[in-house]
Protein backbone atom coordinates (compact mmCIF):
# COMPACT_ATOMS: atom_id res chain seq x y z
CA UNK A 1 0.00 0.00 0.00
CA UNK A 2 1.18 3.51 -0.77
CA UNK A 3 2.85 5.24 2.18
CA UNK A 4 0.77 8.38 1.66
CA UNK A 5 -2.46 6.36 1.96
CA UNK A 6 -1.16 4.72 5.14
CA UNK A 7 -0.40 8.15 6.61
CA UNK A 8 -3.88 9.45 5.77
CA UNK A 9 -5.56 6.39 7.30
CA UNK A 10 -3.39 6.68 10.43
CA UNK A 11 -4.17 10.39 10.72
CA UNK A 12 -7.93 9.78 10.45
CA UNK A 13 -7.77 6.99 13.03
CA UNK A 14 -5.71 9.18 15.41
CA UNK A 15 -8.14 12.06 14.95
CA UNK A 16 -11.12 9.82 15.72
CA UNK A 17 -9.34 8.39 18.80
CA UNK A 18 -8.52 11.86 20.12
CA UNK A 19 -12.09 13.08 19.61
CA UNK A 20 -13.43 10.00 21.39
CA UNK A 21 -11.09 10.45 24.36
CA UNK A 22 -11.82 14.17 24.69
CA UNK A 23 -15.59 13.51 24.70
CA UNK A 24 -15.35 10.61 27.13
CA UNK A 25 -15.84 10.84 30.90
CA UNK A 26 -12.10 10.17 31.34
CA UNK A 27 -11.06 13.29 29.37
CA UNK A 28 -9.52 14.97 32.45
CA UNK A 29 -7.57 11.95 33.65
CA UNK A 30 -3.78 11.79 33.64
CA UNK A 31 -3.83 8.82 31.25
CA UNK A 32 -5.74 10.71 28.56
CA UNK A 33 -3.53 13.78 28.98
CA UNK A 34 -0.55 11.51 28.34
CA UNK A 35 -2.03 9.47 25.49
CA UNK A 36 -3.25 12.41 23.38
CA UNK A 37 0.20 14.00 22.80
CA UNK A 38 1.70 10.53 22.25
CA UNK A 39 -0.83 9.84 19.47
CA UNK A 40 -0.12 13.26 17.98
CA UNK A 41 3.62 12.56 18.02
CA UNK A 42 3.14 9.17 16.35
CA UNK A 43 1.03 10.84 13.68
CA UNK A 44 3.86 13.24 12.90
CA UNK A 45 6.34 10.35 12.71
CA UNK A 46 4.12 8.39 10.31
CA UNK A 47 3.58 11.50 8.17
CA UNK A 48 7.35 12.08 8.11
CA UNK A 49 7.99 8.49 7.00
CA UNK A 50 5.30 8.73 4.33
CA UNK A 51 6.55 12.00 2.87
CA UNK A 52 10.15 10.78 2.68
CA UNK A 53 9.14 7.60 0.81
CA UNK A 54 6.50 9.26 -1.37
CA UNK A 55 8.75 12.04 -2.65
CA UNK A 56 12.00 9.97 -2.57
CA UNK A 57 13.79 12.45 -0.32
CA UNK A 58 17.51 11.72 -0.10
CA UNK A 59 18.70 10.31 3.24
CA UNK A 60 21.48 12.89 3.15
CA UNK A 61 18.78 15.57 3.45
CA UNK A 62 16.11 13.95 5.59
CA UNK A 63 16.30 10.28 6.59
CA UNK A 64 13.04 8.45 7.40
CA UNK A 65 12.26 7.73 11.06
CA UNK A 66 12.80 4.01 10.42
CA UNK A 67 16.43 4.71 9.43
CA UNK A 68 16.89 6.92 12.49
CA UNK A 69 15.48 4.19 14.73
CA UNK A 70 17.78 1.61 13.14
CA UNK A 71 20.82 3.84 13.69
CA UNK A 72 19.69 4.51 17.24
CA UNK A 73 19.45 0.76 17.96
CA UNK A 74 22.88 0.07 16.44
CA UNK A 75 24.60 2.97 18.20
CA UNK A 76 23.29 2.76 21.76
CA UNK A 77 26.79 2.38 23.21
CA UNK A 78 28.09 5.46 21.45
CA UNK A 79 24.95 7.44 22.22
CA UNK A 80 25.25 6.58 25.91
CA UNK A 81 28.90 7.68 25.93
CA UNK A 82 27.92 10.97 24.28
CA UNK A 83 25.05 11.40 26.73
CA UNK A 84 27.38 10.85 29.68
CA UNK A 85 29.94 13.35 28.36
CA UNK A 86 27.48 16.09 27.44
CA UNK A 87 24.62 15.75 29.91
CA UNK A 88 25.93 14.07 33.04
CA UNK A 89 29.38 15.68 33.06
CA UNK A 90 28.84 19.02 31.34
CA UNK A 91 25.20 20.09 31.53
CA UNK A 92 24.24 18.78 34.97
CA UNK A 93 27.39 19.93 36.75
CA UNK A 94 27.20 23.35 35.15
CA UNK A 95 23.49 23.58 35.97
CA UNK A 96 23.93 22.90 39.67
CA UNK A 97 26.98 25.15 39.98
CA UNK A 98 25.26 28.00 38.13
CA UNK A 99 21.99 27.68 40.05
CA UNK A 100 23.73 27.51 43.45
CA UNK A 101 25.94 30.49 42.65
CA UNK A 102 22.94 32.49 41.41
CA UNK A 103 21.01 31.76 44.61
CA UNK A 104 23.89 32.95 46.83
CA UNK A 105 24.47 36.09 44.76
CA UNK A 106 20.73 36.85 44.77
CA UNK A 107 20.73 36.90 48.57
CA UNK A 108 23.79 39.18 48.57
CA UNK A 109 22.07 41.51 46.08
CA UNK A 110 18.92 41.52 48.20
CA UNK A 111 21.02 42.46 51.21
CA UNK A 112 23.11 45.15 49.48
CA UNK A 113 21.61 48.09 47.53
CA UNK A 114 25.07 48.71 46.05
CA UNK A 115 25.11 45.27 44.43
CA UNK A 116 21.54 45.80 43.25
CA UNK A 117 22.55 48.91 41.32
CA UNK A 118 25.91 47.58 40.17
CA UNK A 119 25.58 43.85 39.50
CA UNK A 120 22.11 43.46 38.02
CA UNK A 121 22.77 45.75 35.00
CA UNK A 122 26.01 43.89 34.34
CA UNK A 123 24.14 40.61 34.65
CA UNK A 124 21.55 41.72 32.09
CA UNK A 125 24.37 42.76 29.75
CA UNK A 126 26.18 39.42 30.06
CA UNK A 127 22.93 37.48 29.66
CA UNK A 128 22.38 39.24 26.32
CA UNK A 129 25.74 38.08 24.94
CA UNK A 130 25.36 35.40 22.22
CA UNK A 131 26.48 31.99 23.39
CA UNK A 132 28.35 31.37 20.14
CA UNK A 133 30.60 34.29 21.09
CA UNK A 134 31.13 33.26 24.72
CA UNK A 135 31.64 29.52 24.14
CA UNK A 136 34.95 29.71 22.19
CA UNK A 137 36.47 31.93 24.88
CA UNK A 138 35.47 29.59 27.70
CA UNK A 139 36.71 26.56 25.74
CA UNK A 140 40.10 28.25 25.32
CA UNK A 141 40.18 29.01 29.05
CA UNK A 142 39.04 25.66 30.45
CA UNK A 143 40.18 23.19 27.79
CA UNK A 144 38.37 20.71 25.58
CA UNK A 145 36.98 18.39 28.25
CA UNK A 146 33.70 18.70 30.19
CA UNK A 147 34.95 21.62 32.32
CA UNK A 148 34.57 24.12 29.49
CA UNK A 149 31.07 22.85 28.71
CA UNK A 150 30.11 23.18 32.37
CA UNK A 151 31.47 26.74 32.35
CA UNK A 152 29.28 27.64 29.37
CA UNK A 153 26.27 26.13 31.13
CA UNK A 154 27.07 28.11 34.29
CA UNK A 155 26.97 31.35 32.27
CA UNK A 156 23.66 30.41 30.65
CA UNK A 157 21.96 29.22 33.85
CA UNK A 158 23.30 31.81 36.29
CA UNK A 159 21.45 34.91 35.14
CA UNK A 160 17.92 33.50 34.62
CA UNK A 161 18.03 31.98 38.12
CA UNK A 162 19.56 35.17 39.56
CA UNK A 163 16.97 37.53 38.09
CA UNK A 164 14.02 35.33 39.06
CA UNK A 165 15.31 34.78 42.60
CA UNK A 166 15.89 38.49 43.19
CA UNK A 167 12.41 39.23 41.86
CA UNK A 168 10.88 36.56 44.08
CA UNK A 169 12.60 37.85 47.21
CA UNK A 170 11.17 41.31 46.52
CA UNK A 171 7.63 40.10 45.91
CA UNK A 172 6.97 39.04 49.51
CA UNK A 173 3.80 40.56 50.93
CA UNK A 174 4.56 43.73 52.94
CA UNK A 175 2.02 42.81 55.61
CA UNK A 176 3.76 39.47 56.19
CA UNK A 177 7.12 41.22 56.50
CA UNK A 178 5.64 43.63 59.04
CA UNK A 179 4.19 40.67 60.93
CA UNK A 180 7.65 39.10 61.15
CA UNK A 181 8.98 42.37 62.55
CA UNK A 182 6.35 42.34 65.28
CA UNK A 183 7.78 38.97 66.36
CA UNK A 184 11.25 40.57 66.47
CA UNK A 185 12.47 38.39 63.62
CA UNK A 186 15.76 39.54 62.13
CA UNK A 187 16.81 39.51 58.48
CA UNK A 188 18.08 35.91 58.51
CA UNK A 189 14.98 34.45 60.12
CA UNK A 190 12.66 36.47 57.88
CA UNK A 191 14.67 35.34 54.87
CA UNK A 192 14.53 31.61 55.64
CA UNK A 193 11.07 31.45 57.20
CA UNK A 194 9.16 33.80 54.91
CA UNK A 195 10.91 35.31 51.94
CA UNK A 196 12.64 32.27 50.40
CA UNK A 197 9.53 30.02 50.71
CA UNK A 198 7.41 32.79 49.16
CA UNK A 199 9.98 33.23 46.37
CA UNK A 200 9.97 29.54 45.41
CA UNK A 201 7.59 29.94 42.42
CA UNK A 202 9.96 32.57 40.98
CA UNK A 203 13.04 30.47 41.78
CA UNK A 204 11.57 27.45 40.01
CA UNK A 205 10.71 29.59 37.00
CA UNK A 206 14.40 30.40 36.74
CA UNK A 207 15.37 26.77 37.30
CA UNK A 208 13.03 25.60 34.53
CA UNK A 209 14.43 28.18 32.11
CA UNK A 210 17.92 27.05 33.10
CA UNK A 211 16.99 23.41 32.55
CA UNK A 212 16.19 24.12 28.90
CA UNK A 213 19.30 26.26 28.42
CA UNK A 214 21.76 23.89 30.10
CA UNK A 215 21.64 21.19 27.44
CA UNK A 216 21.73 23.75 24.63
CA UNK A 217 24.80 25.39 26.12
CA UNK A 218 26.68 22.11 26.57
CA UNK A 219 25.95 20.98 23.00
CA UNK A 220 26.87 24.34 21.46
CA UNK A 221 30.12 24.46 23.45
CA UNK A 222 31.17 21.12 21.97
CA UNK A 223 31.10 22.66 18.51
CA UNK A 224 34.13 24.74 19.47
CA UNK A 225 36.27 22.01 20.97
CA UNK A 226 35.65 18.61 22.45
CA UNK A 227 37.29 15.24 22.94
CA UNK A 228 36.18 12.60 20.44
CA UNK A 229 32.84 12.14 22.18
CA UNK A 230 29.86 14.24 23.13
CA UNK A 231 26.53 15.06 21.52
CA UNK A 232 27.66 18.36 20.01
CA UNK A 233 30.83 16.77 18.65
CA UNK A 234 28.83 13.89 17.13
CA UNK A 235 26.28 16.21 15.54
CA UNK A 236 29.03 18.38 14.06
CA UNK A 237 30.98 15.46 12.60
CA UNK A 238 27.77 13.72 11.49
CA UNK A 239 26.71 16.72 9.43
CA UNK A 240 30.20 16.92 7.91
CA UNK A 241 30.14 13.25 6.90
CA UNK A 242 26.46 13.34 5.79
CA UNK A 243 25.51 10.81 8.49
CA UNK A 244 22.24 12.60 9.00
CA UNK A 245 20.54 9.54 10.52
CA UNK A 246 23.14 9.62 13.33
CA UNK A 247 22.55 13.36 13.75
CA UNK A 248 18.83 12.72 14.21
CA UNK A 249 19.56 9.92 16.68
CA UNK A 250 21.59 12.39 18.75
CA UNK A 251 18.74 14.91 18.47
CA UNK A 252 16.32 12.29 19.81
CA UNK A 253 18.63 11.66 22.78
CA UNK A 254 18.90 15.41 23.41
CA UNK A 255 15.12 15.83 23.23
CA UNK A 256 14.51 12.96 25.65
CA UNK A 257 17.17 14.23 28.05
CA UNK A 258 15.83 17.78 27.95
CA UNK A 259 12.25 16.64 28.48
CA UNK A 260 13.25 14.42 31.40
CA UNK A 261 15.36 17.15 32.98
CA UNK A 262 12.57 19.72 32.69
CA UNK A 263 10.04 17.19 34.01
CA UNK A 264 12.14 16.47 37.09
CA UNK A 265 12.43 20.19 37.88
CA UNK A 266 8.67 20.65 37.35
CA UNK A 267 7.99 17.67 39.64
CA UNK A 268 10.07 19.21 42.41
CA UNK A 269 8.30 22.52 41.85
CA UNK A 270 4.93 20.86 42.33
CA UNK A 271 6.08 19.22 45.56
CA UNK A 272 7.67 22.38 46.99
CA UNK A 273 5.07 24.96 45.86
CA UNK A 274 1.94 22.85 46.37
CA UNK A 275 0.40 25.83 48.20
CA UNK A 276 0.66 28.18 45.21
CA UNK A 277 -2.47 28.82 43.08
CA UNK A 278 -0.64 27.70 39.92
CA UNK A 279 -0.38 24.16 41.34
CA UNK A 280 -4.05 23.76 42.15
CA UNK A 281 -6.54 21.93 40.00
Amino acid sequence: MNWLIIAIIFWLAAWAANVAMVRSKWSDTTLVRFVVPVIFGLTLVVAWEALVHTFNVSAAILPPPSAVADTFARSTGMLWEDFTQTVLKGALRGYFIGAAAAFVVAILIDRSPFLTRGLLPIGNFVAALPIVGVAPILVSWFGFDWQSKAAVVVVMVFFPVLVNTVQGLRETDAMLRDLMKTYAAGYSRTLWKLRIPAAMPFIFNGLKVGATLALIGAIVAEYFGSPTRGMGFRISTGVGSLSIDLVWAEIVVAALAGTLFYGVVAWFEKKVTFWHPSQRG
